[in-house]
């Protein structure tokens, strides 16, 4: 396979040389590109693959149809250039732009910004336990409390009105991942799919089916929440249905971001950023989705065998096929020196994108940083795992002991108290 690299840059764009991405310089962290004299200093909103996305501050601001950043620049190392279609990328960096600006207004989607009509208000009414909401909110409590014990321990620290919604969003992407992964994942169909769709948007509109989507619909009457990445997650259960290789990881990217990175642009309107943070909305947003990136790789390496056992291969058939393999070695489940090359770049790449989200972290508000933290770090440690399972993901199952996840809490929580990564170097 000839050598490229893949780039992301402005239409308009004279150069793709960049330095460091700073607080003001939006999302992600980027490798550095060699360097072109001529060029001034560009700021960078890229994700961690393909090098950087090259964005003047301006631009950033404010695109418009007239000036979008919307190509994925293959460049070979004779220097030729090919502009090709948008990269899953620049689709989904244009959903944290939406996301950001609207946490900025501190405005709710337009679906959500008038009351709901009587017959709305009627169905909510109906949708109601004897309790009201706050056994609604209770309800979803249990459920985080029973399906993510160390993450619910960690909001607890989070004011009440934020704890509640962190868990009624937990709730609804729990009940979504269950159609296509849970007991009944064999009668699920795209029709079930749409009619779930139909009534996330009802939920939207103030018209929820049940006390579970009650809660979230009172969630989102209370915080800057759009509907964007709610659907997105929808999206990635349809390709779960569909889909059971990935020939490359700008198509395992799009996966991901729908199955995990819209969980973090989920979170953020209720996380908050810090009040003395002083990093940008999008570069929050960004490391949220690095986050939701990272753990999802985690689980596709975690999880390497038992996906095979149901024909399914969640690895980049390029990179497999660079490194010497097929999908007949996935199956066959037998540790080579080959394979484990492969697992050292896949492990690489997941803890990037972790190291990236590390600094977005910091700027949440303090009450809404320990979940994330433990998260984060536990998570983390199931790639050290694998490492210790001499890469055998075909018949053993990484993770983290009870011990080691006790031990961790006190080190989110020491990390939670962090002064926010955009304020040290003003205060040194």
């Amino acid at each position: 396979m000839a050598a490229a690299f893949t780039l992301l840059r402005a239409a308009s764009s004279p150069s793709l040389a960049c330095g460091d991405a700073g607080r003001d310089g939006g999302s992600f962290h980027c490798p550095r590109l060699p360097p072109r004299k001529t060029a001034p200093c560009r700021k960078i909103l890229c994700s961690l693959k393909y090098g950087c996305l090259g964005v003047d501050p301006a631009e950033a601001a404010g695109r418009t149809a007239a000036s979008p950043v919307y190509s994925s620049l293959t460049v070979s190392p004779a220097g030729d250039a090919a502009v090709v279609t948008s990269s899953s990328e620049q689709k989904v960096y244009d959903v944290v732009l939406k996301q950001a600006a609207l946490l900025r207004r501190q405005l709710r989607p337009a679906t959500t910004t008038a009351p709901p009509p009587a017959t709305a208000r009627e169905q909510l009414a109906d949708a109601m336990p004897r309790g009201g909401l706050k056994e609604a909110y209770a309800r979803c409590g249990e459920i985080c409390d029973e399906y993510a014990k160390t993450f619910y321990l960690g909001t607890l620290l989070m004011t009440e009105e934020r704890r509640r919604a962190i868990w009624a969003i937990y709730v609804w992407c729990r009940r979504t991942d269950e159609l296509v992964d849970g007991p009944n994942a064999s009668h699920i169909t795209p029709q079930a799919l749409d009619r779930w769709e139909k009534r996330l948007e009802d939920l939207f509109a103030g018209r929820p089916y049940d006390m579970l989507d009650a809660a979230l619909s009172d969630t989102i009457t209370k915080f800057p929440i759009d509907i964007q990445p709610f659907k997105d997650m929808i999206n990635g259960m349809r390709t779960d249905l569909k889909k059971a290789r990935y020939n490359n990881f700008d198509e395992l990217y799009m996966y991901c971001y729908y199955v995990a990175g819209t969980v973090g642009l989920m979170s953020v309107p209720v996380m908050g950023i810090d009040p003395e943070s002083r990093a940008t909305a999008e570069s929050v947003y960004g490391a949220a989705l690095a986050l939701g990136l990272a753990n999802q790789l985690t689980n596709i390496l975690r999880d390497v065998g038992e996906d095979a056992s149901r024909g399914r291969i969640y690895l980049p058939q390029d990179e497999l096929a660079e490194a010497g393999l097929s999908d007949e070695d996935i199956f066959k489940g037998v540790v080579t020196d080959k394979w484990r090359k492969f697992m050292k770049r896949q492990i690489k790449r997941a803890r990037t994108f972790f190291e990236e989200a590390e600094r977005g972290v910091t700027e949440l508000r303090k009450e809404s940083r320990w979940p994330v933290w433990a998260s984060l770090l536990l998570y983390r440690q199931i790639l050290d795992e694998i490492e210790a399972n001499d890469y055998n993901n075909f018949t053993k199952r990484a993770y983290v002991g009870k011990a080691k996840k006790v031990l961790a809490l006190p080190v989110a929580y020491g990390r939670s108290l962090l002064l926010p990564y955009s304020l040290r170097n003003s205060q040194k």
